[in-house]
């Protein structure tokens, strides 16, 4: 999609600062944090929604949550076990929900306290 700033940037066509990669997915820093760390993680292929992305190809949806994980650990956000210190992982649905790409993202947030209920 020519129009979708986050295929853009998996093109390259759109500078992104990438802080993790592979075959199937993109991660950069986000232009406008919402804490410490706050990574953004892509599919390279498009899909809209995490719904969309699980309906039409369920492994790439794995490979995302799977992606953000490694970003987690990368970034000091937990350890090889996935837990200490803590992060959030948020997909955002639809304009209600503040979803303003439509094209899914996972969001990945730590390296403060992240109370509870979020918003």
């Amino acid at each position: 999609m020519t129009d979708c700033l986050f295929c853009r940037m998996v093109t390259g066509e759109i500078p992104a600062d990438v802080v993790h990669e592979t075959d199937r997915t993109l991660a950069f820093r986000d232009i406008n944090p919402q804490a410490s760390t706050h990574v953004l993680v892509v599919p390279k292929a498009h899909h809209p929604t995490v719904v969309a992305l699980a309906q039409a190809d369920p492994d790439l949806l794995g490979a995302v949550v799977r992606a953000a994980g490694e970003v987690a650990v990368q970034e000091g956000l937990a350890t090889e076990d996935g837990v200490e210190p803590g992060y959030r992982m948020v997909a955002n649905t639809g304009p209600a929900a503040g979803q303003t790409v439509h094209h899914v993202h996972l969001h990945v947030l730590g390296g403060r306290d992240l109370g509870w209920p979020p918003g």
